[in-house]
């Protein structure tokens, strides 16, 4: 697999991960458990944009003083519309998440810990499935066209979904946890479960925790296969996703309450995915710069959001 990630790169950006999950939780837990504001979660949502920013800056400049202009100018680019394919595909995630609090009433205290705990799943999931991939295409490059093939149904099939409402119900992993562990009716604090009478008893929170797990895995299947469409580098593709997924849980407080606000989105989202298979399938006879991708996907999002504030949503009759 080539890549630009020389050991220096990696320990870099290991240690600026680190570092910048370790200042989140110090802060969080200073904070104790709290009902995040819209006003919070903005300034923390600009933040980890500041901050992917600013990586891609130090990366183009480090680049541009090893490997020249060029290389630099175009490993920006390909970080910079990855990026933004993984932040808007993580919206959908936030939806899904939405909907696992309100079908579980998760309260406004316990949310935040919910949401680290899926973060920082997501990261390490993300992580072994990003370098398989690699991997697999290294070998078999017919594997991008399966990916492509992929991406294209899933573009269907979420634009043939959108605004439906995910029946939690019939969840065949909530309905095994139901069917075979002991679970709580009430939330015991931050605690995933708890011991009565000798016998270990789960916590609704626990059963969230597992949703979220469940999410994340589904939505790295759909997302990761995406952003190999933009670059084959395992250093850019892991680096975006992380910093993608790092401001998953300031991003959540900051659309939790605009959802409804937001209904086109999901069709955008669908679009892009549709897009980024087509990118996938037609590369032999075109590939399309990345810059027309990054216009593309930020065009189709913008007018998405823009539509959906100019069209209510409609209100189905009684």
């Amino acid at each position: 697999m080539e890549t630009i990630g020389s050991p220096l790169l990696w320990g870099a950006f290991a240690l600026l991960v680190v570092l910048a999950l370790q200042v989140d939780l110090v802060l969080m837990r200073h904070g104790g458990p709290h009902k995040v504001t819209v006003r919070e979660a903005a300034w923390w949502s600009l933040g980890w944009v500041a901050l992917a920013l600013a990586f891609n800056a130090g990366l183009w400049w480090y680049l541009k003083g090893t490997a020249g202009p060029e290389v630099a100018h175009r490993i920006g680019l390909e970080f910079l519309t990855g990026y933004l394919v993984e932040k808007s595909l993580a919206v959908d995630n936030i939806f899904v998440f939405l909907t696992i609090f309100t079908y579980f009433a998760v309260p406004e205290e316990q949310r935040q810990r919910a949401l680290v705990i899926g973060v920082l799943g997501a990261i390490a999931l993300r992580a072994v499935m990003i370098f398989a991939g690699a991997a697999l295409l290294a070998r078999f490059h017919w594997m991008l066209y399966v990916f492509g093939v992929f991406l294209l149904v899933t573009g269907v099939k979420m634009w043939i979904a959108a605004g439906q409402e995910p029946d939690l119900a019939r969840n065949p992993v909530l309905r095994w946890m139901r069917g075979h562990l002991p679970l709580l009716r009430n939330y015991q604090g931050n605690a995933l479960s708890v011991v009565r009478n000798g016998r270990r008893l789960y916590t609704p929170l626990f059963v969230v925790i597992v949703m979220i797990a469940i999410t994340d895995v589904i939505f790295a299947v759909d997302s990761i296969p995406a952003i190999f469409a933009i670059t084959y580098d395992p250093f850019i593709v892991l680096t975006s996703n992380v910093f993608a997924v790092l401001g998953l849980r300031a991003m959540f407080f900051l659309l939790a309450g605009m959802a409804d606000r937001f209904h086109l989105l999901p069709y955008g989202l669908a679009l892009v995915l549709a897009f980024i298979g087509t990118k996938m399938l037609i590369v032999e006879w075109y590939k399309i710069p990345v810059l027309a991708s990054l216009a593309v996907v930020a065009l189709v999002l913008a007018a998405t959001m823009v539509l959906s504030l100019l069209l209510p949503p409609r209100v189905p009759a009684d």
